[in-house]
C-alpha cells in the first residue's frame, strides 16, 4: 500500500508526513506529529475527545482522514497554549471544570471554536455546541461557567485592545 505525502499547517507550523491511505487525521497527529493532547475516546465520532478545527471548521479527527488535512490548516489541544494559558484553560483550572481530564481536550477545543464564531454565545448556545462532547467525570455546568466566564474575559480583553 502506498503511502500519501500530506504537507499542512498545523497550531501555526508547516508540517509534512507520510500517511497511510486509511489512516485519521487522529492517528497521524499523535503517531507522526506526537501531538498527543488529542484523544481517541470512541472512534465513531460520537465522543468529541478528538476534536480540532480544520481550516477553522471544528471536526471529530477520528472521521478525518490524514489525506484530507492536505493544504489544510489544523488546531489542536496544543495549539491553544502558545503564548500562554489561554482564557478557557485558565477558567477550566479555576472553576474546576475538569477532572481526569481526558475530554478536555475537545472540549477546549469546541469552545474556543464557539467562541470564534461567537464571543456572547448564551448558556443555551454553549451547551448546544458542546453536546457533541461527553464527559463522564464532571458535571456539566461548571464547564458552562467556566465557558461563560473565560467568554466575559475575551470580550473585556478585546474591548481594552480596542
Amino acid at each position: 500500500m502506498s503511502r500519501i505525502h500530506v504537507t499542512a499547517t498545523v497550531n501555526g507550523d508547516p508540517v509534512e508526513f507520510l500517511a497511510d491511505p486509511r489512516e485519521t487525521l487522529l492517528d497521524a497527529l499523535r503517531n507522526h506529529l506526537d501531538l498527543t493532547g488529542t484523544k481517541e475516546g470512541c472512534g465513531t465520532g460520537d465522543c468529541g475527545a478528538c476534536s480540532v478545527t480544520v481550516d477553522g471548521t471544528l471536526v471529530c479527527s477520528c472521521l478525518m482522514l490524514a489525506a484530507e488535512a492536505n493544504g489544510k490548516r489544523v488546531e489542536t489541544i496544543e495549539g491553544m497554549a502558545r503564548d500562554g494559558l489561554h482564557p478557557l484553560q485558565r477558567k477550566f483550572i479555576e472553576h474546576a471544570a475538569l477532572q481526569c481530564g481526558f475530554c478536555t481536550p475537545g472540549i477546549l477545543v469546541a469552545a474556543k471554536a464557539l467562541l470564534e464564531r461567537n464571543p456572547d454565545p448564551s448558556e443555551t448556545e454553549i451547551r448546544y455546541w458542546l453536546a457533541g462532547n461527553l464527559c463522564r467525570c464532571t458535571g456539566y455546568d461548571k464547564i458552562i461557567r467556566a465557558v461563560q466566564d473565560a467568554a466575559a474575559e475575551m470580550r473585556q480583553d478585546h474591548r481594552g485592545a480596542a
